[in-house]
């Protein structure tokens, strides 16, 4: 069998080669597709660059428009002159439902899977439904998402969150990465994102939030905002170890004593590793007001939304300014009432989302391989 997969960011890189693998140890499977580092370990000849779809609100997509309505149109024909079984795409639901559209019109019978249910529940309900016109089968990531697909009309099965299936550094690889890197004590980790709007915006805020905050600082990445992140760090209060390699980041956030993140899943990362955080995360202007005026929940952290918590402080749009930020990461750092709530919130997190159990990427092949039969 033939699947095309398609992913266009690096969570659902991750997500695309538990899935493959997944799918090779259960049954004979060629793949073809768009996909990043991950994908391509497993095998994956990415049609294009993955990172030329990591691109975010609508500010950021419209000088992009173009080239990215011709990258749909050449990964539709891919898909169409693949002779694949079925395409599974891998959220990034602009760029990938396009492609799913054009296909299904080209072949009404062509089956579509999507992999992460669109969160529906936080903004834009009607997505389900007009997924539902091109998607047949979604495998959610949250246990509370297969209601809102199958009311649209699709069957779903939550498989799992990949992040309870990721390794986690142990004492030994943490003692070696600080040695190797200098680092005398505990870290701060910080984590602007991994598109490059999102760094722009954020890093400049970080490096205020420095001055207050008296940890080392270490500040993973991925590989297409790298070179974006070292130039924008260059004027920070202390310079960031910055690391790429993927054991450094395992060692990075399992020696943490504390997190600034962008909003993300990046949230159930430094949950799985037991490492406090506060939120902050803005966009463009035009993309904050018309997102701020659709949201339906009141956090966008996934720490906070599964465990029915609100214990990870957030700073959003304007509220994303050091002089609030600063205080609430202070807090985090000692030992105390606020570490231990969210220490309680992680671990609920993890209990929901599978921990413990079959592994996130067989659960998902698993669902695949049922729906196509």
């Amino acid at each position: 069998m033939k699947l095309f997969v398609i992913a266009g960011e690096p969570s659902g890189d991750r997500l695309g080669a538990a899935l493959m693998a997944g799918l090779r140890s259960l049954a004979p499977v060629d793949f073809a597709g768009v996909g990043g580092p991950l994908m391509e370990a497993e095998g994956l000849a990415s049609l294009f660059p993955m990172e030329e779809l990591s691109v975010m609100g609508i500010a950021e997509v419209l000088p992009k428009y173009l080239h990215l309505k011709r990258r749909i149109a050449q990964t539709a024909q891919a898909v169409l002159d693949s002779g694949a079984a079925a395409l599974v795409t891998i959220d990034s639901p602009d760029f990938c439902l396009r492609v799913a559209r054009i296909v299904r019109a080209a072949r009404p019978g062509f089956r579509t899977i999507h992999y992460v249910a669109p969160s529906v529940w936080a903004w834009r309900p009607g997505r389900a439904a007009k997924m539902a016109q091109v998607v047949d089968h979604v495998l959610a990531l949250l246990p509370f998402e297969p209601p809102h697909m199958e009311a649209a009309g699709m069957s779903c099965d939550f498989v799992g969150h990949p992040v309870v299936a990721e390794p986690v550094a142990d004492a030994a690889a943490v003692a070696g990465f600080a040695a190797a890197h200098g680092l005398d004590r505990p870290w701060l980790l910080t984590l602007p994102g991994s598109r490059k709007g999102e760094v722009a915006r954020l890093a400049p805020v970080i490096g205020q939030v420095l001055r207050d905050i008296d940890l080392p600082v270490v500040l993973p990445t991925v590989r297409g905002v790298a070179a974006m992140v070292r130039e924008l760090t260059a004027d920070w209060p202390r310079a960031p170890v910055i690391v790429t390699d993927a054991g450094d980041k395992c060692a990075a956030f399992a020696g943490a004593r504390v997190a600034l993140a962008a909003s993300g899943t990046v949230s159930l990362e430094l949950a799985a590793n037991g490492v406090p955080m506060v939120i902050a995360y803005d966009m463009n202007w035009l993309s904050r007001a018309l997102i701020s005026r659709l949201l339906r929940v009141d956090t966008v952290t996934l720490v906070n939304l599964v465990a029915d918590s609100r214990t990870v402080p957030e700073f959003l749009g304007p509220r994303c300014r050091a002089d609030l930020i600063a205080p609430a990461l202070a807090a985090l750092i000692p030992d105390g009432p606020a570490r231990a709530a969210q220490g309680q919130a992680m671990a609920l997190t993890m209990d929901r989302l599978g921990k413990g159990g079959e592994a996130p990427g067989l659960r998902a092949a698993r669902s695949v391989l049922a729906h196509l039969g």
